[in-house]
């Protein structure tokens, strides 16, 4: 097979481990910065250029697109789409699954576990809003923030009240939700491929921190995951439209809720934490599932 992996920096380890996954199995793959992509929109013969060259050929794409450049990534994945080229994850998605309201939404419409949360427009309401979570403490969150940036613990009713009035005033779109406490600053990432969740990992934030990203300082460490934990996952995964996800869920009083459905899960954190080779998981469910034409939605939405 001929496999194109979508990817800003050819040198990170998850594009690497992609790489050396497909090619040790025998397939070409190639590393294609999306930003350098440019796209010839027709309606008989759709085609992607780069770098001068016309791409064509690849049997299957796999996203790596980077939350900046969300917008520009996921209009080529669907010129890729409509080109008849298999996306290991589709365009319409992934663009579900960095809207962090949507999703929300959609996981609370089928019955998900979540955070209580709230969402709202204007500062006369910030009052109500921080009672609707539960009150102090909670977390607000900027809609647009990934890797922990832009998320807030307000201790204090005063606090979340300067916060929220604080992003208000620069038009950020914000969502308050309830703090977990008893999950005491420890999550767990269920790595999603297919209709099977293939590895877990607990990350703990380290002191005087409630966010529990690596990229924070959150250390991983091996963990059993619960049968109702496992389908929590698995269909948060399906519910958003991913093959591929790390689901991070956080283990309340009221059972598991899900924090996030990331549709470009690092592979780093979780191939240390486990020992597995998830990138090889990654590249047989490509070998299983890749043939022209089965884009679900085709490139639409």
């Amino acid at each position: 097979m001929n496999i194109a992996i979508l990817s800003r920096d050819s040198t990170l380890y998850s594009t690497r481990r992609l790489v050396t996954a497909a090619r040790e199995r025998g397939h070409e793959a190639r590393v294609i910065d999306v930003l350098r992509c440019y796209m010839n929109i027709t309606s008989h013969k759709p085609s992607i250029h780069y770098k001068g060259e016309d791409l064509a050929g690849f049997d299957a794409v796999i996203p790596r697109i980077g939350a900046s450049v969300t917008f520009y990534g996921t209009a080529v994945l669907r010129q890729f789409e409509m080109m008849g080229v298999y996306p290991l994850n589709e365009s319409v998605a992934i663009t579900r699954a960095r809207d962090k309201l949507r999703s929300l939404q959609l996981l609370s419409r089928k019955g998900i576990g979540l955070p209580v949360t709230g969402f709202a427009h204007a500062p006369d309401d910030v009052e109500d809003l921080i009672k609707m979570v539960g009150g102090a403490p909670l977390v607000i969150k900027l809609l647009e923030g990934t890797q922990g940036i832009g998320v807030v613990l307000a201790e204090t009713h005063k606090a979340a009240e300067s916060v929220i009035e604080a992003f208000m005033g620069l038009r950020a779109n914000i969502l308050a939700q309830e703090y977990i406490q008893e999950a005491g600053g420890a999550d767990i990432r269920c790595f999603v491929i297919g209709e099977k969740v293939v590895a877990a990992m607990k990350r703990q934030a380290k002191d005087g921190e409630f966010r529990s990203n690596l990229h924070r300082g959150g250390t991983p460490s091996l963990v059993r995951i619960t049968p109702e934990e496992r389908s929590t996952a698995v269909r948060a995964a399906r519910i958003i439209g991913l093959n591929v996800a790390g689901v991070d869920i956080l283990r309340s009083n009221h059972g598991p809720v899900v924090m996030e459905v990331n549709s470009s899960p690092g592979l780093e954190g979780i191939e240390r934490a486990t020992g597995k080779d998830i990138a090889g998981m990654v590249i047989g469910f490509v070998e299983k599932n890749a043939a022209t034409g089965t884009t679900r939605t085709k490139g639409k939405g």
